[in-house]
């Protein structure tokens, strides 16, 4: 056949053209038409094949409406496989053409939810202060670890699944011992069986004694606790060692928890250590906390004495720094525990605040399992050239917990509790969503002779240590409890996790999930789902499910997004504000809600309030 060559007039005129001879166009057949629609489809494929761009026709005869109307019949020059591929590059181009508008789309919207105002202190923000370079210490690696090359370091790395951004990055220490830790903290993790460090630790423990800032991501269980603890102990008995704490001096190092029972969680392990070190003759380190619900004057004795290291809660720090019990001229260290959460929680302007009482520069440290890029880049404001350290994907629920969803409905939840109770031996943990069903659940688990202990933000601080404490040593099988109890507690021995509600969130289902299967044990966590969930956290439910590589169950794998082509699009998997792997940011039901709170919210804000908890 020889090759067609397209007529270089065009078959159509204008109707207020003249009909002059020599503007005369000749009548071009309807075949011969066709003919040259069908070649400038295939210049028009060829074209954004050459240069991977969106190229439209000059022409405005063959818009894609027009296109996609028409009948394709049998041609008698063309092969039906020849127009098939036409066609297909046309439906593929235009596929291109709305993912670009999604991704657009998305920008925009990141734009409009980013921070413009730094996580720093107000005094800096107003003078316009930024530190440049890390802390120094006196720490260093040891030299045959410095003397290895960097690719040993970058295998390390990839074996272990640990992921690194940040310049000049301090190398992995397999061995605690690599670590230059002291023989009294080296006796303290013997007695609690820790013989060798996690991935966390491996790479996080020599960052943080480097001085340098760092946001710490890694599924919960995986020994993040440790990654601060350590080092701030070993920098208190150096300043200890050197220059002795004088009576109303510190504290040198600060951690802020979101939770009254993490800070106290956080206290006991710091003490820990604390009296092995006394034990192995070094000086004694004194320890504070400072939490709703306890007298102040039990704080006020240590920092009496001169305190090294305190452990908070915002709310209560904010009191005792606006009434000048305390001060942070000598504060050089300071560690965010879940900082993602107490950012979600409101407490953004009292931790800006809180930055503006040091004195100086300081060493800061933020850690969580879930930290979605939004909070990420929001929170690197408030560092000096941190390095992330992220163990796994930031918000995966932890390989070691075995993922049961089950429908029952809302009515028979209460009393198919006890058949899941049957699945493992005490002890076991219960989460729901609202304080009155953690009450009515505990008075039915009474009811049924179940040795059960309750605690949400209802009940004074009191009981909730009692029952916490009793939990943990045992004494009870069952623990009911909000969310007050997902976020770091550590219980050893928990095999089973159950949700009597799936929360709104499906970073507190993470978190919540993660309660069992610590510290490479293996744990179950059932969850309870009906129709009265919501659609888009169901879907977040499923993607998890999937990635973990768990059993989907019928009735989540034929639950279906009209958005779900989008989830793989760009870098961030899901979505980028809360997340969720199960829909985009278009969608993303925690920014809608935030919004609308917002929304409600104009013009009826105290301005006369002190901190973000007051509104």
């Amino acid at each position: 056949m020889s090759e067609f060559k397209p007529p270089l007039k065009r078959y159509r005129r204008d109707e207020d053209e003249s009909n002059s001879d020599d503007d005369y166009v000749p009548y071009v057949p309807v075949r011969e038409r066709k003919k040259q629609e069908l070649y400038k489809l295939g210049r028009l494929a060829k074209l954004k094949e050459e240069s991977g761009k969106k190229v439209k026709s000059s022409s405005d005869e063959f818009d894609e409406e027009e296109i996609e109307g028409q009948v394709w019949g049998r041609k008698s020059n063309i092969s039906l496989l020849d127009q098939h591929t036409e066609l297909k590059k046309l439906a593929e181009a235009k596929k291109e053409s709305e993912m670009e508008k999604q991704l657009k789309e998305e920008e925009k919207i990141l734009e409009s939810v980013a921070e413009k105002k730094a996580l720093m202190g107000v005094a800096e923000l107003a003078k316009g202060i930024q530190y440049d370079d890390p802390i120094k210490t006196s720490w260093t690696p040891p030299r045959y670890i410095l003397s290895m090359p960097d690719a040993r370091h970058e295998n390390l790395r990839h074996k272990l699944r640990i992921l690194v951004e940040g310049d000049e990055i301090p190398p992995p220490l397999r061995h605690f011992r690599e670590m230059k830790l002291n023989k009294g903290i080296m006796a303290g993790l013997a007695q609690k069986g820790i013989k060798k460090p996690t991935p966390i630790q491996i790479q996080g423990i020599p960052t943080v004694l480097s001085g340098r800032d760092m946001i710490g991501i890694a599924f919960t269980g995986s020994g993040k606790t440790l990654v601060f603890v350590l080092p701030l102990l070993m920098f208190c008995l150096e300043q200890e060692v050197k220059l002795p704490f004088k009576p109303n001096e510190g504290p040198y190092g600060l951690i802020i928890c979101p939770s009254r029972e993490l800070a106290k969680q956080t206290f006991d392990i710091i003490n820990h250590y604390i009296t092995y070190l006394e034990r192995a003759n070094y000086p004694r380190l004194r320890s504070c906390l400072a939490i709703g619900g306890i007298p102040v004057f039990e704080s006020l004795d240590v920092i009496k004495r001169g305190v090294h290291i305190m452990v908070a809660t915002p709310g209560r720090l904010m009191d005792m720094l606006d009434k000048k019990m305390i001060n942070l001229d000598t504060c050089r260290y300071l560690c965010m525990d879940e900082a993602d959460r107490m950012i979600d929680m409101g407490f953004e302007e009292d931790v800006r605040t809180i930055f503006s009482f040091f004195q100086g520069q300081r060493q800061t440290l933020l850690f969580s399992a879930t930290m979605p890029k939004k909070i990420q880049n929001f929170a690197r404001s408030a560092l000096v050239k941190p390095i992330t350290i992220n163990v796994g994907r930031a918000g995966a629920a932890s390989m070691n917990v075995i993922q049961e969803v089950e429908y029952v409905k809302q009515e028979a939840k209460v009393v198919y509790l006890l058949e899941c109770l049957k699945k493992t031996t005490p002890p076991v943990l219960i989460f729901a969503e609202k304080k009155q069903d953690v009450d009515a659940i505990h008075e039915y688990l009474l009811l049924k002779g179940v040795e059960a202990v309750a605690i949400h933000g209802g009940k004074d601080q009191e009981e909730r240590s009692k029952s916490v404490d009793a939990f943990r040593k045992g004494q009870k099988d069952v623990l009911v409890a909000t969310d007050v109890a997902s976020k770091g507690l550590d219980f050893e021995e928990i095999q089973h996790v159950i949700n009597y509600d799936m929360p709104d969130d499906v970073e507190n289902y993470v978190h919540r999930i993660g309660r069992t299967g610590r510290s490479g044990k293996t744990g179950i966590a059932t969850t309870f789902i009906n129709k009265a969930n919501d659609e888009s956290v169901l879907l977040d439910l499923k993607h998890l499910l999937i990635e973990a590589r768990q059993k989907v169950p019928l009735f989540l794998a034929e639950l279906e997004s009209e958005n779900e082509k989008y989830l793989q699009l760009g870098d961030e998997r899901g979505c980028s504000y809360c997340g969720g792997l199960g829909h985009r940011i278009t969608d993303c039901p925690k920014l809608e809600a935030i919004q609308t709170k917002q929304a409600s919210n104009i013009g009826r804000r105290d301005y006369l309030a002190t901190s973000a908890a007051d509104y």
